[in-house]
């Protein structure tokens, strides 16, 4: 292995237990952590790496990088259904038009600037001169203008999914000259934060493949795909024409290589990076965290955290089946989880009990919304209160991950139920089915991780009424009004105050009956 510095990174450490709006989602306490560590040495002959509050970049080097699943359904971007693990191979090949900077603020990446006109309905994309995809292609307005219509479900060679929800406000997209394109909204002030995360631009090539477009992976991104074996390990490698510097001047990226390997076990992946078989890791576990945390004590890994802009976790209801298109079911369950309990138990002490679906840092968090106290008598009287309505015991199934960080909290939450009278049982999906199975309709209760960091507008298709992104299938007029209003709001201190109305709205019904 090359010299390699290694430079931790941290995506979250969040813990937050949601319900919507008619108890819509459940008090759910399922753990958020995204959590980056890295090694201190290399392995083989490698020296460790000096300690270094700013080390020198050394170019070179491969890095091993440990993820918590396999993205089985592969990357032609505007199909493709990623959850985190798939998102992270596309972030290392494919850049996006926009980026959130440290504030939280979305500002050009590959587009130079995205300006809107006086009212927020037209929108001008410059790009940056000069990019060239990985296939040596040119980045030019009109390979836009294909990926965005590709997105909104308006290019003959693709046929999108969800993605053709998120830009639904799109009504054109105009080839002005070879860097400027403009793209035509309703009233939309927060275009820019949907150019961002899962909207990486594809290369001519991969977008018009009729048949490989999932493997035939062409970006403008650091790293250019090479090899992939599913289940096992998918390789990139140095973008040797990358268009991007560090803060000093120097090219970027620094390593030659970077493998992804996929582990449902957290406990392998773990071993793996103290044995220096990978060199950094996502984790979403409290028990591998604990692990890390004891070992970056010791000085065996480095590791940074934070809880802003952490990922946001929580339990989806199916609303539109029984048990739980029944608000007596949904108030039984919030009121049957004691949270602080999980927080000891499940997350050791590690995260964080909020009160909302907007982590620290996100306009619209609130440290107390209004959730309600966990009561297991409060639970008990609602038990027997369905029971008499519906002349039917409570029972419900989660479908849940197939891992074992995933079986630990379905069987807490089926422990603090049954306490209370409530009766329950575990079904395990792949992650990159989990998606498939929300849209559907064969599920009662999924356990589900939210976008960390992102603006509350981008949220829209996944809480507004009717849409098939609406996963737990609520339709409430209120909270759609809210959406509709910060959609179109452009002062932020409005902005603000309209998602903590909306962010109390999802708290409210856990104690009203109708």
């Amino acid at each position: 292995m090359g010299h390699f510095h290694p430079r931790s990174g941290v995506e979250g450490l969040r813990f937050v237990p949601i319900m919507g709006k008619r108890t819509r989602r459940l008090a759910g306490v399922v753990l958020a952590i995204a959590l980056v560590a890295t090694a201190c040495g290399g392995g083989g002959d490698e020296s460790p790496v000096e300690d270094s509050a700013d080390p020198e970049p050394v170019y070179g080097g491969e890095v091993a990088y440990g993820l918590e699943a396999e993205n089985n359904n592969g990357w032609c971007l505007p199909e493709a259904q990623l959850a985190i693990s798939g998102m992270q191979v596309a972030n290392a090949i494919y850049d996006t038009l926009t980026a959130q900077n440290a504030d939280g603020d979305y500002v050009g990446f590959l587009a130079e600037s995205v300006e809107p006109n006086e009212d927020y309905t037209q929108w001008t994309i410059t790009l940056r001169d000069g990019i060239t995809f990985h296939d040596g292609s040119p980045l030019d307005a009109e390979v836009v203008k294909n990926n965005l219509d590709a997105y909104r479900g308006q290019y003959p060679a693709r046929q999108a999914l969800l993605t053709m929800f998120v830009f639904e406000p799109v009504t054109a997209v105009d080839v002005v000259d070879d860097l400027t394109l403009t793209v035509t909204t309703t009233p939309w002030t927060t275009f820019p934060a949907y150019l961002s995360g899962r909207i990486g631009i594809m290369g001519q090539a991969q977008l018009d493949d009729p048949d490989a477009c999932d493997t035939n992976l062409i970006g403008t991104g650091p790293f250019v795909f090479d090899d992939w074996v599913e289940g096992e390990s998918l390789t990139v490698v140095r973008n040797e024409n990358y268009w991007r510097t560090d803060a000093d001047g120097n090219q970027l990226p620094y390593l030659d290589s970077v493998v992804f390997r996929p582990f449902l076990d957290p406990n392998a992946r773990t071993n793996a990076l103290l044995s220096g078989d990978i060199q950094a890791l996502h984790t979403p576990t409290p028990e591998e965290t604990s692990t890390l945390l004891a070992e970056a004590e010791a000085g065996n890994i480095k590791l940074e955290s934070t809880s802003d802009f952490g990922e946001v976790n929580y339990v989806l209801f199916n609303t539109s089946k029984p048990p739980f298109d029944s608000l007596t079911a949904r108030q039984a369950m919030a009121y049957a989880i004691d949270r602080e309990e999980y927080r000891s138990v499940i997350g050791l002490d590690l995260v964080d009990v909020a009160s909302g679906p907007f982590a620290p840092g996100v306009m619209g968090y609130l440290e107390d919304a209004g959730m309600p106290e966990y009561d297991p008598e409060k639970a008990k009287e609602l038990v027997a209160q369905y029971e008499q309505e519906t002349g039917m015991p409570l029972t419900f199934s989660q479908t849940i991950l197939a891992n074992p960080a995933s079986q630990a909290v379905a069987q807490f939450y089926q422990d603090q139920a049954a306490q209370v009278g409530i009766e329950s049982s575990i079904e395990a999906v792949d992650q990159s089915a989990e998606i498939s199975t929300a849209l559907g309709n064969d599920w009662q209760v999924l356990n589900w991780r939210n976008h960390p960091g992102d603006d509350p507008d981008t949220q829209y298709i996944w809480w507004y009424g009717g849409y098939p992104t609406n996963f737990n299938k609520f339709d409430d007029p209120e909270i759609n009004a809210l959406l509709d209003e910060g959609r179109a709001e452009s002062d932020p201190a409005r902005r603000t105050e309209i998602y903590e109305e909306l962010n109390r709205e999802f708290a409210k019904s856990s104690t009203t009956s109708g």
